[in-house]
């Protein structure tokens, strides 16, 4: 791969966004290097947008518009004068098109040739060369023909359960598991649906689903000098519908033997296609420790920071030194894993409402208390700013390193609990129970599992309850606001009072006496005595509960804001939660109740299909509209059996969180039952039971893991 020498790397452009966008800036400038950000118009403010030299403006919000225009970006890199650009991850940092538009105009691209990228984004051609290379694949069908005949023979050879999978593509789109013949042609047409929507390219593969499985990948790196290796591996095992949750480093399931086997493997596989900077092989695991070839991702890995944590290096360094025609700083011989290492994924959904995405403004984020003690928080947000629709749902990363890898645990949910994030809910009280749970203390994990636990309604994933101290500190940061200061929320002279709170539809009486430095409570025939002792420089009230002092993080609304239902509220940060405490107002506002006849988007987004029309007969559950926000397909569905009287939405177009989209008029049994047997679309189940599921791509911000 020598050939004549490269010119020196001056200006960098990082065409990508949120964390990953800061933390290759951040490296970028520490190397001496001038940086440039692109940004569409949702992302003007945004931190990576100030961290850059230069920032140039690439389009609308979505990605199709700004962050996945390849003219846009090239132009944006044309205008700073930028000789370099670094993908990052998601968006196009695995398209070979992308890589070979750079190399066109006369840029360096950071990462491997587009040859490279093409040869390993088609999963079908991949596992022949793998094969070809001695790589131990996933036994399945990879061939040509993509009817569903053909597709149904070939599935009865391999024998259920199996995969049906897009040849294109990453981060689980265009994924379907199948579980008995006859569910094959739906996941089939589900399937291509998907993957010709997000990758252009609807041809299919069938793998045998192994499982009880385990999903461990291997850090690669390639130089210009022939020189390949790798840096150990990451367990993934952690998922949630084939997404990433928690990502560890080392695998606590992987003893000498099987890393250097897999790492062999992993190597053999980056040379089999000529591969250059870093790239990850992922591998399926099975109970025997034998280890199958999955796919291989061709740039940087969301995760990569705990390969960072226990190797001591810098990977974003790595892929520029690589970038620049060095050699690997390093041999195999040299690698050497110190502790353990994990990350969780912090991602701004409802795990209480399945996984709901949630967007809006941004309240409270302060991480700087949880960055210490073996912590990093790699994030892209900033208090005061608004998580939008239109990108993935993941706003930062905190990882841990620790000794051992139950220390790695409990600084990581400490870090989560000193890093909470008001605003939109995030799952940030799931990972703190996720990462106490003795299945995950035990690494006894397997990729379903979690799946299973949601199946089985399992106690994790059911809405946090607030504890005694929670309702206390919430009621007396109502009833004094700041610290020496009586609430005004009483009429003067009011020895005591009740006050009722509600939260996580819980309702308290307490009764409440207000004095000038104190609050005294009752709660269940019990009194208390707290007092706010002040508040420190990053905004933690210091408050003290029975003489017990401590630090809390929590937000005052006043009765006008737009979330509330009734009075004053505060919202309480506790243990990874955040809490919404309200005072019911003696004039609660006139809100209308549910109406079955008017469907709602459930979240902001973007439409991606309507399966109804004006005259439409449905049944009571029915599918009427698919938003996709943050790459989760949400189904609205009819609250009842009627007839569509109105659709206010076409795919393509945004919608407004709580936006009525359909609306429905009621018809007599008789109309609805005679419609019954001939439902259309809207009474099909087009992409299976789920009213919510992920749109197969949420770890990365183009649908990559």
């Amino acid at each position: 791969m020598n050939g004549a020498p490269l010119r020196p790397l001056q200006k960098i452009l990082v065409a990508n966004r949120g964390e990953i966008a800061c933390r290759i800036l951040r490296t970028a400038g520490a190397l001496g290097y001038r940086t440039v950000a692109v940004y569409s118009t949702a992302d003007a403010h945004s931190p990576h947008v100030a961290l850059a030299d230069q920032a140039v403006c690439i389009g609308a919000p979505p990605a199709a518009d700004s962050y996945l225009r390849i003219e846009g970006l090239l132009e944006a890199a044309a205008r700073c004068g930028a000789d370099t650009v670094h993908p990052g991850y998601g968006f196009l940092s695995e398209r070979a098109d992308f890589a070979q538009a750079c190399l066109a105009a006369g840029l360096r691209f950071v990462g491997p040739s587009a040859a490279s990228i093409e040869a390993m984004g088609n999963k079908a051609l991949a596992k022949r060369r793998m094969l070809e290379a001695g790589v131990p694949c996933v036994p399945g069908y990879i061939g040509g023909l993509q009817d569903d005949a053909a597709l149904l023979a070939e599935a009865a050879q391999i024998g259920f359960p199996l995969l049906v999978k897009a040849v294109a593509g990453g981060g689980g789109r265009g994924i379907r598991l199948v579980r008995a013949p006859a569910e094959l042609p739906g996941a089939l047409a589900a399937a291509r649906r998907e993957a010709q929507a997000a990758f252009g390219d609807g041809v299919l593969m069938l793998e045998k689903q192994i499982a009880p499985a385990r999903h461990i990948e291997v850090q690669v790196f390639a130089d210009r000098h022939g020189n390949v290796l790798h840096l150990g591996e990451r367990d993934c095992t952690t998922q949630r519908r084939r997404q990433k949750v928690i990502e560890e480093a080392p695998s606590p399931f992987v003893d000498p033997t099987m890393r250097a086997a897999m790492g062999r493997d992993a190597v053999a596989a980056a040379r089999a296609v000529g591969y250059l900077g870093a790239g990850t092989v992922e591998f399926i695991v099975d109970e025997q420790r034998r280890h199958y070839f999955l796919e291989m991702n061709t740039r940087l890995q969301v995760e990569h920071p705990v390969t960072e944590c226990v190797t001591g290096l810098d990977l974003v360094e790595w892929q520029l030194r690589v970038a620049a025609g060095e050699t690997l700083p390093l041999r195999q011989e040299d690698i050497d894993l110190r502790g353990h290492a994990i990350e969780a994924r912090l991602y701004a959904e409802d795990p209480y409402q399945g996984f709901l995405p949630q967007t809006g403004r941004v309240d409270w984020w302060r991480p700087q208390r949880a960055r210490q003690g073996g912590v990093r928080v790699d994030d892209g947000i900033v208090e005061g700013g608004t998580i939008a629709p239109y990108y993935d749902a993941m706003v930062a990363k905190l990882i841990a390193h620790g000794r051992t890898r139950d220390e790695a645990i409990r600084r990581l949910v400490r870090a989560l609990e000193d890093a909470p994030l008001l605003g939109p809910a995030t799952n940030a009280r799931f990972l703190c129970d996720l990462l106490g749970d003795p299945a995950f203390v035990q690494a006894q994990l397997h990729t379903t599992t979690l799946d299973e636990w949601a199946e089985q309604g399992a106690a994790l994933l059911q809405r946090p309850q607030p504890e005694e101290a929670d309702w206390l500190i919430a009621a007396a940061l109502l009833l004094q606001p700041a610290a020496g200061q009586a609430a005004a929320a009483r009429p003067a002279g009011l020895a005591a009072f009740d006050l009722t709170l509600q939260c996580a539809a819980r309702s308290r009486l307490l009764r409440a006496a207000v004095h000038p430095q104190h609050v005294e409570l009752t709660l269940d025939g019990t009194s208390h005595r707290f007092e706010l002792l002040g508040e420190d420089a990053d905004g933690w009230r210091r408050v003290a509960l029975d003489g017990v002092q401590r630090r809390v993080a929590a937000l005052l609304q006043p009765e006008d804001d737009p979330d509330s239902v009734g009075g004053r509220a505060v919202v309480l940060a506790a243990r990874g939660a955040a809490l919404r405490f309200e005072e019911p107002s003696p004039y609660p506002r006139n809100l209308a109740a549910a109406d079955p006849l008017r469907a709602r988007a459930p979240v902001a987004g973007i439409v991606a299909q309507v399966l109804v029309q004006a005259g439409t007969h449905v049944a009571a559950g029915a599918q009427l509209v698919c938003v996709e926000a943050m790459k989760m397909e949400t189904w609205v569905l009819a609250g009842t059996a009627g007839r569509v009287a109105a659709v206010h939405v076409a795919p393509g177009g945004a919608v407004a969180a709580q936006a009525v989209v359909v609306e429905l008029e009621p018809v007599g049994l008789d109309s609805v039952g005679q419609d019954k047997a001939g439902l259309d679309a809207a009474g099909s189940d087009a992409v299976g039971h789920d009213a919510v599921r992920p749109a197969q791509g949420a770890a990365d911000p183009a649908g990559s893991k």
